[in-house]
């Protein structure tokens, strides 16, 4: 099957930084939505046409990735607000509840960079944000989209998801 809209394939691959730092790996196949939200545009752009058995190289530049890191995404707010527990790497969706910072977007994932004692500071920029990225891909299968599928859009929660990035954030109360 030759891979068109709306259809799902099985990928696999290895994402690295531009020097060639490994990122992630996808050493088992995992499906995704093909014309849909579950990869970035430029992959799609690269799959387009092909078959099972495809194999590319893409590089990314941030603007074909997770854009380009915004300064203005990095706000501090009172240490007080957060779970005790809460430490650097762990995601919140959006602003905790009696938050300080104005004019931050409520609909993002915020990433706890650093915990003082007074205040913790959080990143809503996308990890991968500013990084120019190296895609080794292969097409494992090619399958055609259920209803459920074509009509969600997606196969579901791609766990990399080249668009996704992130499990089921936290929410704070």
């Amino acid at each position: 099957m030759v891979i068109q809209k709306p259809c799902v394939v099985a990928l696999t691959w290895k994402l690295s930084d531009a020097q060639g730092a490994a990122i992630d790996e996808l050493a088992d196949p995992v499906e995704f939505y093909f014309g849909g939200d579950d990869l970035l545009p430029k992959v799609e752009e690269a799959l387009e046409g092909q078959a099972t058995g495809f194999e590319a190289h893409l590089h990314l530049e941030p603007e074909h990735a997770f854009g380009d890191y915004d300064s203005e995404l990095v706000c501090f707010e009172n240490r007080a607000l957060f779970p005790d527990n809460v430490e650097p790497g762990m995601r919140f969706e959006g602003l905790p509840e009696g938050h300080v910072t104005p004019d931050m977007p409520e609909d993002t994932i915020y990433t706890v960079t650093e915990v003082y004692p007074s205040h913790v500071v959080l990143d809503g920029n996308h990890p991968l944000a500013g990084l120019a990225l190296r895609l080794h891909l292969m097409v494992r299968d090619v399958r055609a989209a259920s209803e459920e599928e074509i009509e969600a859009g997606s196969v579901g929660d791609a766990p990399f998801g080249v668009a996704g990035m992130v499990a089921a954030p936290e929410r704070l109360q």
